[in-house]
């Protein structure tokens, strides 16, 4: 019997357990095939700057068998049923401009799509899009969350992400993966030995540790991979300037319930996030480092929320935004920020991580690793963070803002990613639809939600066609929805005493 291969993972926190998890029920369920082991170190924090999902990530935990609620309560989650994006444009008739990215699109139209019905009969003088075609929208306002009395683990009347403290979720990981046979080894490591393109050993201090396949989760620092090429990084930061952040963690007010969704405003040198846990706040301004100091950033950020706010903790971060140019280099992958990172606008970080390890488990085998395989590999994850950069980048360039020369420079910024400018001009006269798209790399992000943001930012498409009456009908429709989801869904503080969270 061949005997299993030894894989190491250095770094733990979600990049390091996620993958742990994965690649153990993939590789090791039915036999064993690769030894794997999670070298984490008890001295390096995890970072953890976002704190929210995309709704897809609920298919991996419930692939790993995690108990939702537990997981929750262990996390101290809640539940997300998009981002409301407020003051990325100028005020509307002296209102903070706003709009919704839910996690989906109602489809009611009938001779005609739903969209199209939307812009043809003019509904934006009186409604949002995204209020227009989804029930997500209507929920929050309610601070309904997406789930009924009756609702399934992983399942809701509308799909739905999380909000999860980012250090509780890596520690209820690690305990899952140990149960299910997965090495835990806590160490430092400080050195990398390599030899002929490949990594020989890891070193701490004490112990010296060898592998056939070795898996970078060590952060920004990117210690294996980087020991093996250095010229291997490629930076996004002319698309996404926003290179900096400085999180805060602050207390609940009496009586407070936590919204069932993020909110992302922006201000004057980029965007804050809030995203509200069972326990507390988190909160963060993510900002051009070149345009800010650390210190007006924080003062920026307290201004924004208040005297009356409680802080728990305040950290400030330097993001490394752009991603390798190989992710996996000789018996060495990059997954998690050691491969790349691609700013929290969209809460991708989580999704990055499934990707990249869903990957590995259909490239990586026991045999001897072909360079195709690697090639396709790579291809793949920069495909992956190409496409995640360019929906980033729809977010600023479509602003009307000019109050900063941020904000002026951002709206210069679709020239940064092939093909974009053409699109944006296309999307001026027909809807932005899936053959748009079509051969890319989405794997989240699709025609609908490009819509949610062109429209969102009020790029409407020049339309020209005529509708009868029944143009209202799937509008009507929609209303009894609305209604049905608004009896059925419990309100999210409900959902979370439900669960005891």
């Amino acid at each position: 019997m061949q005997t299993a291969k030894k894989l190491t993972i250095v770094g733990g926190g979600a990049a390091g357990w996620m993958t742990a998890i994965y690649l153990n029920k993939y590789f090791n369920s039915q036999q064993i095939n690769f030894s794997i082991s999670v070298i984490e170190s008890p001295d390096i924090g995890i970072i953890g700057v976002g704190e929210a999902t995309v709704h897809s990530i609920r298919y991996f935990f419930a692939a790993m068998g995690l108990d939702e609620a537990e997981l929750m309560r262990r996390s101290h989650g809640t539940l997300k049923t998009g981002i409301l994006f407020r003051n990325w444009m100028q005020p509307v008739q002296g209102q903070m401009h706003e709009y919704f990215h839910p996690f989906e699109q109602q489809q009611l139209g009938q001779d005609i799509d739903i969209s199209s019905s939307w812009l043809l009969t003019a509904r934006y003088k009186q409604e949002r899009y995204d209020e227009g075609v989804s029930l997500s929208a209507h929920l929050i306002k309610s601070l309904k969350s997406p789930k009924a009395e009756r609702s399934l683990p992983y399942q809701g009347v509308v799909p739905y992400g999380y909000h999860l403290d980012a250090v509780l979720m890596a520690r209820y990981l690690r305990e899952h993966a140990i149960d299910a046979g997965v090495n835990y080894i806590e160490d430092t490591i400080s050195r990398v030995i390599t030899s002929d393109g490949n990594i020989s050993a890891v070193c701490s201090c004490s112990n010296t540790y060898t592998a056939d396949v070795f898996i970078d989760a060590t952060g920004f620092s990117g210690l294996l991979i980087e020991s093996l090429q250095k010229d291997n990084w490629q930076s996004f930061a002319d698309a996404l300037p926003c290179n900096r952040a400085v999180a805060l963690q602050r207390e609940h007010g009496e009586g407070y319930t936590p919204k069932p969704y993020t909110t992302a405003t922006a201000l004057s040198n980029g965007w804050v996030w809030q995203i509200d846990l069972s326990s507390r706040q988190g909160t963060g301004y993510v900002y051009d480092g070149n345009r800010l100091t650390p210190e007006q950033a924080e003062q920026e950020l307290r201004e924004f929320l208040g005297p009356e706010s409680k802080v728990l903790k305040t950290r400030h971060l330097h993001m490394k935004v752009g991603c390798r140019k190989a992710f996996w280099l000789g018996n060495c992958i990059a997954i998690g920020l050691s491969g790349g990172f691609i700013e929290p606008l969209e809460s991708t970080g989580l999704h990055l991580i499934n990707l990249g390890a869903r990957l590995l488990g259909t490239h990586l085998n026991t045999g001897v690793i072909a360079q195709p395989v690697r090639d396709a590999y790579n291809k793949t994850m920069n495909g992956f963070y190409d496409d995640l950069k360019q929906f980033i980048v729809l977010h600023y360039c479509l602003t009307n803002r000019d109050d900063t020369e941020f904000w002026r420079n951002a709206a210069k910024t679709a020239a940064t990613c092939d093909g974009l400018v053409e699109k944006l001009a296309l999307w001026q006269h027909k809807i932005c639809e899936y053959h748009d798209l079509a051969g890319g790399f989405a794997t989240t992000f699709t025609d609908e939600n490009y819509r949610f943001v062109l429209y969102g930012m009020q790029h409407y498409p020049a339309l020209q066609m005529q509708l009868g009456d029944a143009a209202q009908k799937p509008f009507s429709l929609l209303q009894q929805r609305v209604q049905q989801a608004l009896n059925m869904t419990m309100t999210h503080q409900q959902y979370l005493a439900g669960i005891g969270g």
